[in-house]
């Protein structure tokens, strides 16, 4: 029987299987508001047969997005047009949702990647970038605005308001970024903040602010709403942000009621040496989860079932999340329990596109045309 195909119950939530799509921005909303792609984009994936959907960095107001076209949930306008797709998804879809809700601190104010991905000056709508110290993430950028405590308190009631509006809109589950050198991390990491207050130096008070996101927005929202954290185990470079501290942070979540982590890496510094490689990033998710103890979402270069497969199977992490290669192939789920001899969800609309060999992968179906 395959593991990977097995149900996992994530608090109160039970997913079908241990695929997770992964939270991909698409730079593709108008003032933060999300666009027919979304639609598109969203409804297809959720067609997948995966067992949780995370909808894309979302930012929490407007000089958190990384380019101007970024999602946001800092509007009710925002709220509501991301709320009507998602209305549109769960007429034909009951695939669990979650959305990573984010700020991009320096690294904010940016062209699109198909652009360039170059910094944005004010006469191109970009805008004055904050963060923790004034530290630019590469040498050419212009600083960021350092963060005043007041700032900071403005920010974390902005991730406040952003999880009151995705428990509105009728998510599952909320996902804070605290990775990819955005601005959690660029708290959490010594090579991004260099601040001589409570928020700066040691562990504990590098991780302060983080852990005040948390706790608000866990107290803001229904408990019905799983509030999990992505984050970077290791800067990869030498004096950063590095897995012992991850696990200390993740314990700290954990005692908070954090109800996953979601192991990624890297990101914060140009200086970074990743050895890519396939599941690169699994043994961090596993030293991670053997050391705090909760459900544990590994990703990176994922991408064959039976790699999935494997890394479930021998406990490595509970869920497997897949990003590039589901956009590659949308029907990943579907592919990955032929290979391994397993059932997956379809739509009812798809169910004559079962191949005949394969007479039990969409499950006991009953199909007659005329």
């Amino acid at each position: 029987m395959s593991q990977l195909f097995t149900a996992f119950c994530l608090g109160p939530m039970t997913l079908p299987n241990r695929i997770v799509i992964a939270p991909m921005c698409q730079y593709s909303a108008v003032d933060g508001i999300a666009s027919d792609w979304h639609q598109i984009h969203l409804g297809n994936l959720a067609l997948s047969g995966a067992g949780l959907l995370i909808i894309e960095a979302t930012a929490v107001e407007a000089r958190g997005r990384i380019s101007p076209a970024d999602l946001g949930l800092w509007s009710d306008a925002c709220a509501a047009a991301l709320g009507k797709i998602l209305d549109s998804i769960r007429r034909y879809s009951p695939m669990p949702i979650a959305i990573q809700i984010a700020h991009a601190g320096r690294k904010a104010s940016t062209a699109p990647p198909w652009d360039g991905g170059h910094p944005l000056g004010a006469n191109d709508g970009g805008w004055q970038p904050v963060a923790p110290s004034p530290l630019a993430f590469m040498p050419e950028d212009m600083p960021p605005q350092e963060l005043s405590q007041l700032d900071m308190v403005q920010i974390e009631q902005a991730f406040v308001s952003a999880a009151q509006r995705a428990q509105q809109i009728g998510v599952d589950a909320i996902e804070i970024h605290a990775a990819h050198g955005y601005l959690l991390h660029q708290f959490l990491s010594p090579l991004a903040n260099l601040r001589d207050d409570e928020f700066g130096g040691s562990l504990e008070n590098r991780m302060r602010f983080p852990l005040a996101v948390f706790a608000a927005m866990r107290s803001a929202v229904s408990e019905r709403i799983l509030i999990g954290v992505r984050i970077s185990a290791t800067d990869w470079v030498a004096g950063g942000w590095d897995v012992e501290q991850s696990i200390v942070f993740a314990n700290e979540l954990k005692a908070r009621g954090c109800a996953f982590i979601h192991v990624s890496s890297g990101g914060l510094s140009p200086q970074q040496k990743i050895p890519l490689g396939p599941n690169y990033q699994v043994p961090l998710a596993e030293a991670i989860r053997a050391g705090c103890g909760l459900p544990t979402i590994a990703v990176g270069l994922i991408t064959e079932a039976e790699a999935a497969e494997a890394i479930i199977a021998e406990g490595r992490a509970d869920l497997v999340a897949i990003a590039r290669g589901i956009l590659y192939d949308p029907r990943w789920p579907w592919h990955a329990a032929a290979k391994l001899g397993a059932q997956v969800d379809a739509p009812r609309q798809y169910w004559r596109c079962q191949p005949r060999e394969l007479k039990q992968l969409f499950g006991d179906i009953r199909f007659r045309q005329r």
